[in-house]
């Protein structure tokens, strides 16, 4: 195959943390790589066993972004040829589908050459996605906070946080929407009140480096935490253990199935395999926070 054009690289993301419900979102160091090629059509080629039940035409997601993104603003998009190399697992509460829109809308910004601003992106992206918290931080990188509600949006960066991460990957995927559907329709007033406390503080104790704390709020999560881990193996044993080691908490990653847990920066491999002994069913992912979002990066030649 020949040099590409050139390549966009987007990064995983958790989202939530906890009670930070479709708001709050965190880049993770682990990456989707587009290779963008010339052709007379489009098409898609994945490299690797994950994704290969993925469309590879033009139903593609990041296909169809890209092109969403072209009528949107009125342009003709010639085809091309995308080749996909991701660390990302697919359907496990990571950020793939945010990822892939993400991509597409870097895609058109750069065949297209149109300018879009970063506030830009990430409403295309929220729009498409219905929802902002992976999104914006696939695109922004770090910790993003968001406001997306009946069309308006408020977007805040905070400070590059100074943690380690572990992730628990169980084998089998779950699909957002099913998990939505585990959702009750309405809660109480007092349940709400008592969420909303435990993100007003894990937001401050974040912009603060406080994660001790953040995570500690970060377990006291309402919303969706009681209603998706009876789904979740092992779940209330896992936090049990992840405190032993002295984690600083952890948290259902996005919809699920996979766990977040928030460690001491540079303990994030030990965590990982302790946690992989105890919990075979998952395995155990060491990483970091990615601290810059979706870029481009073109062929030296």
């Amino acid at each position: 195959m020949e040099e590409p054009m050139f390549s966009v690289i987007v990064p995983a993301t958790t989202a939530n943390l906890g009670p930070g419900y479709d708001s709050i979102g965190l880049a993770l160091a682990l990456y989707m790589t587009v290779e963008v090629h010339r052709s007379a059509q489009w098409s898609v080629r994945f490299d690797g066993e994950e994704y290969a039940d993925l469309p590879i035409d033009e139903t593609n997601l990041i296909i169809q972004t890209t092109k969403t993104v072209a009528n949107r603003y009125g342009k003709e998009l010639e085809p091309y040829a995308l080749y996909v190399k991701s660390e990302i697992p697919l359907g496990k509460g990571l950020g793939s589908s945010a990822t892939a829109i993400a991509a597409g809308i870097e895609i058109a910004n750069e065949l297209l050459t149109l300018s879009l601003s970063p506030r830009e992106k990430v409403r295309i992206g929220s729009e498409i996605e219905g929802h902002s918290d992976n999104v914006a931080a696939a695109l922004l990188g770090g910790v993003t906070i968001t406001y997306f509600i009946d069309g308006e949006m408020e977007i805040v960066q905070l400070p590059e946080p100074k943690i380690g991460c572990v992730l628990l990957v169980p084998p089998n995927a779950l699909k957002t929407s099913d998990s939505r559907g585990l959702l009750p329709k309405d809660l109480s007033h007092q349940t709400a009140s008592a969420g909303n406390a435990a993100s007003n503080v894990m937001v401050a104790a974040v912009t603060l480096g406080d994660w001790k704390l953040a995570a500690k709020m970060m377990e006291k999560d309402v919303f969706h935490e009681p209603h998706r881990k009876p789904l979740l193996q092992d779940f209330d044993r896992i936090r049990e253990f992840c405190h032993g080691l002295g984690a600083y908490g952890m948290t259902i990653s996005g919809a699920g199935p996979s766990l977040f847990i928030a460690v001491e920066n540079g303990t994030e491999e030990n965590v990982a395999r302790r946690l992989e002994k105890e919990f075979p069913y998952y395995r155990g992912i060491a990483v970091t926070p990615a601290h810059t979002g979706s870029n481009i990066k073109k062929d030296a030649h």
